[in-house]
């Protein structure tokens, strides 16, 4: 049986059926943006109504892109294109890899675009002076001689009939891209306050566990604000990897918006930040040198006791609604007279004296910086995909098979030959007119052929 004869075969190879797919894939992927994806049902039964949320658990939406029907389309589509390229590539395959040399005398008479000169000598000559016009217009000929004369052929960018399999190809790269990446690999989230670390992220959406494998550490986070003071400007946090299976440490790496940290294919991007009730306290004895660091609450005694000084923080002004800090109130005591009480910048440096003693206090408040952490494996796929996209799309569309031939026929007139200059593309014929007139014209100042 024929594949033209086979039901099935026709039903795949059919454009109505790439044509419906794109549709029903672009409509689902619109619905699929505007409806947030991964969130629990409670957020769709708040957001829709508990009929609609039932509806569209029952659909899986919240996961429509890896739900069974949407990657059903994915494979339906897929197949349609394999089928396409199968039963479309062997003929045009066949026009690409040809002897044109071959092409019936008849068909060269109805090319599209056509001249017929005559000239005097034998056709052997004519054709080598018929080759050099041809290369000073930049086609490089091939020759076939034959019983009535010669067959002078040349083509250029015949590769680029290919150019929509070549699309073809690159949607199956990005699809395979993309079940690459849904199957291996996950999006979270996670908050980590300054000094803390994590192996543990959290699924976006469904809050699942997700082991990294590795720890990520926070060791420092910064916040500037716009001059309004409660417009937050730029967060940065010091983020460091600590992973007892590699062989070199990590380096450490700041990350902002727009500049994540990679490690081992898993990306974390600066999203968010939560300033806490809590504040980072380094103290130093100017005299002796000696430091010490604490992380401490709001409104607690705490005590270094090796250093002889009492301290806490037991007030606070709020910049912002986050709960930013803008200054802090200080309780410190070395038990060498009164204690001092002062206010003090949020992340400033406070000089104090006593009786025996001058200290740095230096503080800054606490925060737990928000990262979007994900893997996608097939990533790099994707891209590779895209990029045949385009190369593929710029040759189907802007590059065109264009061919010559030039056919020396010796006349019942002795010494004396009718010469066919014609020609095709397979589109874009302004241009390749333009061309071919331009090729016609080196033929017509040449004194050899004569327009008939």
């Amino acid at each position: 049986m024929k594949k033209t004869d086979n039901m099935v075969w026709r039903f795949f190879a059919s454009v109505r059926l790439a044509l419906f797919s794109l549709l029903i894939l672009a409509t689902t992927s619109i619905i699929g943006t505007l409806i947030p994806q991964k969130n629990p049902p409670e957020f769709y039964i708040e957001a829709f109504g508990q009929r609609t949320a039932q509806f569209f658990q029952m659909l899986d939406v919240p996961n429509m892109y890896n739900s069974w029907w949407f990657i059903s389309l994915l494979l339906l589509f897929s197949i349609n294109l394999i089928v396409c390229t199968i039963d479309r590539l062997p003929n045009v395959w066949q026009m690409v890899v040809m002897n044109n040399l071959d092409t019936d005398p008849e068909r060269l008479e109805k090319m599209p675009q056509r001249q017929v000169f005559h000239a005097s000598g034998d056709a052997v000559a004519l054709a080598e002076i018929a080759t050099t016009l041809l290369a000073k217009n930049g086609w490089k000929p091939q020759r076939e001689d034959k019983p009535t004369g010669a067959l002078l052929f040349s083509q250029k960018q015949a590769w680029s009939r290919l150019g929509v399999y070549a699309v073809h190809l690159s949607i199956l790269v990005i699809f395979t891209g993309a079940i690459i990446g849904s199957l291996l690999g996950f999006k979270a989230g996670v908050m980590i306050p300054e000094g803390s670390g994590t192996d543990t992220v959290y699924e976006t959406g469904t809050e699942k566990p997700i082991s990294l494998g590795f720890t990520v550490q926070c060791d420092d986070f910064n916040v500037s604000f716009y001059a309004d003071g409660t417009t937050p400007k730029e967060f940065r946090s010091k983020l460091k990897i600590i992973d007892s299976t590699a062989k070199v440490p990590p380096p450490a790496k700041d990350i902002i918006v727009n500049d994540p940290l990679d490690y081992k294919g898993i990306t974390f991007y600066q999203s968010s930040y939560e300033p806490m009730q809590g504040f980072n306290v380094v103290i130093t004895n100017k005299a002796t040198k000696a430091s010490q660091s604490f992380q401490i609450p709001f409104g607690q005694k705490i005590s270094w006791t090796e250093g002889g000084i009492d301290f806490g923080v037991i007030n606070q002004e709020v910049r912002s609604r986050m709960g930013d800090i803008n200054k802090l109130k200080v309780w410190f005591s070395d038990g060498q007279g009164d204690p001092n009480i002062f206010w003090m910048d949020n992340n400033a440096t406070q000089t104090i004296s006593s009786p025996t003693a001058t200290y740095d206090f230096q503080a800054s408040q606490v925060y737990a910086t928000g990262l979007q952490v994900a893997k996608d494996p097939g990533v790099w796929t994707v891209y590779a995909g895209c990029a045949l996209m385009l190369i593929g799309l710029y040759v189907a569309f802007f590059l065109s098979h264009r061919r010559v031939w030039v056919y020396i026929v010796r006349e019942e007139i002795p010494d004396r030959c009718r010469i066919l200059v014609c020609g095709a593309s397979s589109k874009n014929k302004i241009a390749f007119e333009k061309e071919f007139n331009a090729l016609v014209e080196c033929f017509t100042h040449d004194s050899t052929f004569q327009n008939a």
